[in-house]
């Protein structure tokens, strides 16, 4: 393994991890199609997607699930624009992305364009389709000072039990107010302290088959 000087160590297959939280920015096994399991089919996307649809996250890490919901809107053919808000405190280094996006030719494809925005010093750009707006700072205060509401949430922040305050259940609550009614989330995590939170604050949750090793996730929608 390779440390570099921004926190994350290297492992041989090229997946970072970080050091803060000792957890990697994605799975080992194959992280876009653990990203397409989890946040795009467990909120039954591509096909709720249409102009206007918004998606939130909760740790942006290297983009990558940014990118998948890129390249799934863009295999639509549909017409209009999709906006992508995500909530990171600890922003990696263009390089540091770049470097980890090599697992995934599919994705360095369409990467570019983000690369140089990123490389460039914005946080808030448009692609191909999407307007992107990542919110740097602590969730706990950046959350419940933004005024959005959104048709899906991914939440995709380091392990519950290495990073708790992500997972709060005032977090939890944060993210139900800004869903829209009949709104989804879907992350990768079955923590029971999780599902309860979420329920609790206004989801309808279903646990349902996880990916690769993981033998369950959690997806729900607001119906409150």
């Amino acid at each position: 393994m390779i440390v570099d000087e921004q926190g994350v160590t290297w492992q041989n297959r090229g997946v970072p991890v970080s050091r803060r939280f000792d957890d990697p920015y994605f799975s080992l096994f194959d992280g876009l199609a653990e990203t397409r399991h989890v946040f795009l089919a467990g909120n039954k996307l591509p096909d709720r997607l249409c102009d206007g649809f918004h998606v939130a996250e909760l740790g942006f890490g290297t983009g990558l699930n940014m990118l998948a919901l890129l390249i799934a809107w863009a295999a639509t053919g549909r017409a209009g624009r999709l906006h992508y808000t995500s909530f990171e405190a600890y922003p990696l280094a263009a390089t540091d992305i770049a470097r980890a996006l090599r697992c995934f030719p599919e994705v360095q494809t369409v990467a570019r364009p983000f690369l140089a925005a990123w490389d460039a010093g914005q946080r808030r750009f448009s692609l191909a389709g999407i307007n992107v707006n990542v919110v740097i700072g602590d969730a706990r205060e950046t959350l419940p000072a933004w005024d959005g509401r959104v048709d899906a949430w991914f939440l995709d922040g380091f392990s519950p039990a290495k990073n708790p305050e992500l997972w709060s259940p005032k977090i939890m609550t944060e993210v139900a107010t800004h869903t829209l009614v009949g709104g989804s989330f879907s992350t990768y995590t079955a923590a029971g302290h999780v599902r309860r939170s979420l329920e609790t604050a206004g989801f309808r949750i279903e646990r349902v088959a996880g990916h690769g090793r993981k033998r369950h996730m959690t997806t729900g929608r607001k119906w409150v």
